[in-house]
């Protein structure tokens, strides 16, 4: 890393060498408020020139519209970049505020089309199942996305938000190369079943949300410091006294960030990073961001080194924090980590 590019690693036991920290692109066109453009672009590629590989999108960020922005960047560094996308979760088209989950057949054979031609590529280097529908067997999905890889659409395969028992059962249809859960200092559930199947099965942990969406860091404080379009306004954790009490949680990052010389975000994402030894399995967390100047800020945080003493101020944290992830967790994996 003496060039100042960031260490790598491998998603799964066969899937392709990245860089230890991607991008999470979801907020350059959707979901965060207002962005530019302009600079977003900047920010991809300062990203891989500082070494980050894996660039993470789904169908669900604005109907494709998050996919069609990334497409001329992925066009211009094909052979530089892991571009990673999802199926499987869809705005109701009646109703803006509610998500339709859907892992049957027609709709996934859909949906990679539709990514192709939105990314404009030909094969699509990893393929993540967003939401799990518990209607449609996993063997069953899993089989239709291994179909995919032999057709040569996909490469690899992912899953976001699974237990242990539907990992286990999905890997023994097709190897998954990637397993995505939120994880960070605000979110452990995972830790007690989902990391250890995924470290006995050799699939990466790539962790979204490492910054509890931008909470950790200190850029607001409560949702009524967002724009009102932006969906972190509907989250529990940041509005009303749950706001007020989670602030409250970030005084150790901000001891620990003095400390080191950093800032709060970067010792969040050091957690984060410093997860891989704790658990003994390779772990790629995906921050989001539209500023060239923060993804070099958060690279930077690969190479802190948390010490005994800091884990431990830290560890409370997670255990105290108020409220539940989403305002309707069956979106999520509520009691299904």
């Amino acid at each position: 890393m003496t060039d100042g590019t960031i260490a790598k690693t491998r998603l799964g036991a066969e899937g392709p060498e990245v860089g230890v920290q991607g991008l999470g692109c979801m907020g350059m066109s959707f979901a965060y408020g207002p962005s530019d453009a302009r600079e977003s672009r900047a920010t991809l590629e300062r990203a891989l020139e500082l070494g980050v590989t894996l660039y993470d999108t789904a169908q669900a960020y604005g109907a494709g519209e998050n996919e069609r922005f990334l497409s001329p960047f992925v066009t211009a560094h094909r052979e530089d970049l892991v571009i990673a996308t999802k199926f499987g979760l869809a705005v109701d088209p009646d109703d803006p505020t509610k998500r339709i989950i859907r892992n049957d057949e027609p709709h996934i054979r859909e949906a990679v089309e539709s990514s192709l031609r939105h990314l404009g590529v030909e094969v699509i280097d990893l393929y993540y199942m967003h939401r799990r529908d518990v209607d449609v067997p996993i063997e069953e999905t899993v089989g239709v996305m291994a179909d995919l890889v032999r057709e040569g659409k996909v490469k690899h395969l992912g899953l976001s938000e699974v237990t242990a028992a539907e990992l286990r059962a999905a890997h023994a249809v097709h190897p998954v190369a990637a397993l995505q859960s939120e994880w960070s200092l605000f979110s452990r559930d995972i830790e007690a079943n989902v990391v250890p199947a995924a470290r006995d099965l050799g699939v990466t942990l790539v962790a979204y949300s490492p910054l509890g969406r931008g909470f950790l860091t200190g850029s607001f404080a409560r949702a009524e410091d967002l724009t009102p379009d932006d969906f972190r306004r509907q989250q529990p954790r940041f509005t009303g006294d749950n706001a007020e009490a989670n602030a409250a949680l970030l005084a150790p990052i901000r001891q620990v960030a003095e400390a080191h010389g950093a800032t709060p975000g970067q010792i969040a994402l050091a957690w984060v990073h410093q997860q891989s030894a704790t658990h003994g399995l390779p772990v790629v967390p995906i921050p989001g961001t539209r500023r060239p100047t923060r993804v070099e800020e958060n690279a930077a945080a690969t190479r802190i080194v948390l010490r005994e003493d800091d884990m431990a101020l830290l560890e409370p944290i997670a255990a105290r924090v108020a409220g539940d992830r989403y305002p309707d967790m069956r979106f999520a994996s509520a009691g299904r980590e």
